[in-house]
């Protein structure tokens, strides 16, 4: 299985989570992960990719189904246009529910939400939501966001994962 996708140079993480056997084992905080995942998200974790790339001016967040799944893709392009408008009205209580915890950089980019654009939109097999903002401070935080969704999805390529 393909376990990185470079996007640029700039790509921080792409994360297609281990195999359905690997489920079960020692790591429960990832396994638990998965699983909110999918019920916030709607579409199985194991079968499904995320990318986490910052960007100059912001980043973006990719879904995508590992193989061909109209239902699948559809409910991907659905949450993703949820989270475009989530986001942007301040509301990131989907990451903060997923991971259990506060995630970095969005209480600035909930504080700052005026300065920051959200755009979905589709792709072959799910969606995306394109991040924006001229604001550096707005930047830095969509960045710290990236890195710890990267890290705690276990992006093939971040550092703590790198990609065999």
């Amino acid at each position: 299985m393909t376990r990185g996708l470079l996007l640029g140079g700039l790509l921080l993480g792409c994360s297609r989570s281990p195999a359905p056997d690997a489920r079960v084992g020692s790591d429960s905080a990832f396994a638990a992960v998965q699983q909110r995942g999918a019920v916030a998200m709607g579409v199985d974790q194991y079968s499904s990719a995320h990318v986490f790339e910052p960007l100059p001016d912001g980043g973006r967040i990719v879904l995508q189904r590992d193989s061909v799944d109209p239902a699948g893709t559809a409910t991907i392009r659905a949450h993703m246009e949820d989270i475009a408008v989530r986001f942007a009205g301040g509301d990131f209580s989907l990451p903060g529910f997923v991971h259990a915890q506060p995630v970095p950089g969005t209480a600035v980019m909930a504080a700052r939400r005026s300065a920051i654009q959200y755009r979905a939109d589709t792709l072959p097999r799910g969606g995306e939501v394109r991040i924006r903002s001229d604001d550096p401070a707005a930047i830095a935080a969509i960045h710290a966001f990236l890195a710890f969704q990267a890290q705690d999805h276990r992006a093939a390529s971040h550092p703590s994962h790198p990609s065999p």
